[in-house]
């Protein structure tokens, strides 16, 4: 049976009182640094990686953790969020299953804020890729659909759904910063159960709404996978 379950409350608390978890795997994006007004860079930094770390801690042996980071440029610096993911894995000893590029913009758009594309990048504990006939596109060349300026697209949320059906064992995808549910959607959508966790209100209401219609699906499965 597939369901969806999304709570409004803070994600580490979440974590801390669901300690017997069955079997997930986790996909999530960590909030940047606009989303803590009362941090420095250095702070920010710090909670990210602690985060990130504890996140990937969570997630079953049998399953994978994936991040959707989109760097940022501040103070004339640029900030690699999956530098920082991968600090994290490798202070664990997990290892990275790979690492896609997900376009935000056409090829030779100069961007300014934001970098012109985001990462996902999927760690492992157990899972070795060796089946090559398996392998997908690293380079995304469309969002897809949005809900929302800080989600993530319809497209890369159904290739990273598909990828946890396909080629792991775990039926559940637990997205600890939820946001409107993209990610809940493309997994019900794919025959995965799911479970959200957001802060806002406003948006954990539209998470635990959220749809993917056939025709949407269809056309990403048929035109960009």
């Amino acid at each position: 049976m597939i369901e969806r379950h999304v709570y409004c409350e803070d994600a580490l608390d979440w974590f801390d009182k669901h300690q017997n978890l069955c079997a997930f795997s986790l996909v999530t994006s960590l909030p940047d640094i606009s989303e803590f007004p009362h941090y420095n860079l250095e702070q920010w930094q710090a909670w990210f990686l602690c985060t990130a770390k504890l996140l990937l801690s969570k997630y079953s042996d049998e399953g994978v953790g994936i991040f959707y980071q989109s760097d940022i440029k501040q103070d004339g610096a640029w900030i690699d969020k999956g530098y920082l993911c991968q600090k994290a894995a490798q202070e664990l000893g997990q290892i990275l299953l790979w690492h896609k590029i997900v376009c935000k913009t056409d090829p030779g758009i100069a961007t300014f804020g934001t970098p012109a594309y985001s990462h996902i990048l999927c760690f492992s504990k157990t899972i070795r890729l060796t089946d090559l006939s398996k392998s997908t596109p690293d380079i995304i060349p469309h969002l897809g659909e949005k809900t929302w300026q800080r989600g993530i697209g319809l497209t890369p949320a159904l290739m990273i759904a598909r990828f946890v059906l396909e080629q792991t064992n775990t039926r559940t995808i637990i997205n600890p910063f939820c946001g409107e549910g993209s990610i809940l959607a493309a997994a019900n959508a794919t025959g995965l159960s799911s479970i959200g966790i957001e802060r806002s209100p406003k948006r954990a209401k539209k998470a635990k709404i959220l749809e993917v219609s056939p025709d949407q699906k269809k056309w990403i499965v048929n035109n960009i996978m």
